[in-house]
């Protein structure tokens, strides 16, 4: 296995990619939606619909002799080559701060072990496993999937079209039995039995009851709704869910949880891929993570609008006009402050980043503003206070009323192993929430 490390907001010259040139030539100035059109696991699912990454932002791209890489974490591969992206506060082997962010947002089982002695392949399948009860409970809040199938038939009760080859092996000499089949619309079907599937795998896994714990109402639903389970019918199940992709839009949380179903199932083949030259791998949004994360902060004593969820939306302007989703407003009416997590480092929060919170102040007559930012070095409050005034009158000055900070998270470095990185990082948030009492 041909492999390269990155970390993510990084510049590497593109000499350093050598060795991965598989990889590169396949991903390189795409977004993470033409990666996840190519069969890349991407999560949150809909991440093209998200503000920090948009729709023309790429995940590793070309910057005159360097690639520069963008707010995502993961993994990407061609057949033995593999790019492994890393949060930028990883040290050494060990990437402390993504592990820490996924048990805080997602909710991940303190068993998953992410230390050295793990290798890439291992790290790779244990998130594939984690993240399958969070999608296995979304697609069930829509009910159980259901569909057309044609299911074969051998009794007296014609109610199909006759199969007569199998008729004539199944019933010389004839008995009264005639062979047939129907289309039925049934729960029990190849998304339904391909779930039920990755559910056993999961459940032969020595962690696989405890990670299955969490959604055991799902689980026996699913159970209960697959009576023809057989075990020996895997291979032929995973062909069935990979012809038929479920493309209607009102199970969308089940498409999602198809494909990282056929991903769990078709490791135990050791095959992430599909097919020869494919790219393949999971893309973590860094952006949405941290986001979530300072909600799980500050969530008490701010509104959190969601704009892949769809809730909490705003407008600009009357008439239903301007839809806007600030990352954070405060709950206090008489003293109004919006705001904003950037994942990116500080240096690289710039006009555009301005302009938006300006707006979000104006639009919530917030006199205050917050870049809420993580950041590796010495933390120091840098605040922006609003000019008034003009150049052409020579009259600028900065205004005492209204200011923008950017405030940041220290991301311990130093930690020996993770559990002193997690008592590091409560001290730190401790710090971080002082500002806002």
């Amino acid at each position: 296995m041909k492999q390269l490390k990155i970390k993510d907001n990084q510049y590497r010259a593109k000499e350093d990619f050598f060795e991965v040139k598989a990889v590169i030539n396949r991903v390189a100035d795409k977004t993470l939606a033409q990666l996840e059109h190519e069969g890349v696991f991407v999560f949150p699912e809909g991440v093209a619909d998200a503000e920090d990454l948009a729709k023309d932002q790429m995940i590793i791209q070309s910057y005159n002799d360097s690639y520069v890489s963008g707010n995502v974490m993961g993994f990407l591969g061609v057949e033995d080559e593999r790019i492994v992206i890393e949060s930028r506060f990883s040290k050494g082997e060990n990437d402390y701060f993504f592990q820490y962010l996924l048990e805080k947002v997602l909710d991940f089982p303190n068993f998953i072990n992410f230390e050295t002695n793990v290798n890439q392949d291992d790290k790779l399948f244990n998130l594939l496993l984690f993240l399958f009860p969070r999608y296995l409970r979304q697609a069930t809040r829509k009910g159980l999937f259901k569909t057309y199938i044609r299911k074969n038939y051998n009794d007296g009760n014609v109610r199909g079209t006759i199969n007569v080859a199998e008729h004539i092996r199944k019933n010389t000499p004839f008995i009264g039995n005639i062979s047939y089949s129907q289309r039925e619309y049934s729960y029990d079907n190849y998304l339904i039995e391909l779930i039920r599937h990755t559910i056993e795998y999961i459940k032969g896994k020595n962690y696989g009851r405890m990670l299955l714990n969490s959604v055991k109402d799902e689980v026996k639903l699913i159970t209960e709704a697959t009576p023809n389970y057989k075990a020996g019918d895997r291979r032929k199940i995973i062909e069935a869910n990979r012809k038929n992709v479920v493309r209607h839009a009102y199970y969308h949380e089940y498409r999602a949880l198809q494909l990282l179903c056929i991903l769990i199932l078709k490791n135990e083949q050791h095959q992430y891929g599909n097919g020869a030259r494919k790219v393949y791998g999971i893309l973590f949004d860094g952006a949405w993570l941290w986001e979530e994360y300072v909600n799980s902060l500050i969530g008490e004593i701010f509104y959190h609008p969601m704009n892949k969820a769809g809730s909490g939306a705003q407008r600009l302007f009357s008439g239903n006009y301007g839809l806007i989703y600030p990352d954070f407003i405060s709950k206090s009416e008489s003293n109004r402050v919006i705001a904003d997590a950037k994942y990116k480092p500080i240096d690289n929060i710039g006009n555009k980043d301005y302009l938006q919170v300006l707006a979000y102040m104006f639009r919530f007559d917030a006199k205050k503003g917050f870049f809420l930012y993580p950041e590796s070095g010495d933390i120091q409050d840098l605040l922006l206070s609003l000019n008034k005034g003009t150049t052409y009158e020579n009259n600028v000055v900065a205004r005492d009323d209204i200011a923008v900070i950017k405030h940041g998270l220290k991301i311990p470095f130093d930690a020996s192993d993770y559990a002193e990185f997690s008592e590091n990082m409560k001290a730190e948030e401790e710090r971080f929430m002082t500002i806002f009492s």
